[in-house]
């Protein structure tokens, strides 16, 4: 069974930064495609951040580019999402999500949120203003 485990979410002021990490266990890792998802208070969840199976590949959405930078470490089996030049805006739960496929294009992926089939709890964050 996959279980995907988030941390480093909490309260932050405008222009702080946080680092996010996703730990994974019950799948081949290094094979899957991992993604950042967020979802604000009464929106839709939305596409964050993507990185293909071996870390070479990563793609963003537009609101982030620039600011936040997704990383994995295969040997730990972890996935990080480091967050900088935060916004009031980026508040929301934030979920890790594992691809159903391995070895697949995280850009074409991406695009839909069926195409990851296990997800984290989620982990909190709040940037206040």
């Amino acid at each position: 069974q996959v279980q995907l485990a988030e941390s480093g979410g909490g309260l932050v002021q405008a222009g702080g930064s946080l680092r996010l990490s996703c730990a994974a266990s019950g799948l081949s890792f290094s094979r899957y495609g991992m993604a950042w998802f967020r979802q604000a208070l009464g929106k839709e969840r939305e596409f964050v951040a993507a990185i293909n199976w071996n870390g070479g590949t990563t793609y963003y959405a537009d609101s982030v580019k620039g600011r936040f930078t997704i990383s994995r470490d295969n040997a730990k089996i972890t996935v990080y999402l480091q967050m900088n030049s935060l916004k009031p805006e980026d508040t929301g739960v934030y979920y890790c999500a594992a691809d159903r496929l391995p070895y697949e294009m995280v850009y074409v992926r991406s695009k839909s949120l069926g195409n990851f089939g296990s997800w984290g709890q989620g982990t909190q964050v709040t940037v206040s203003s």
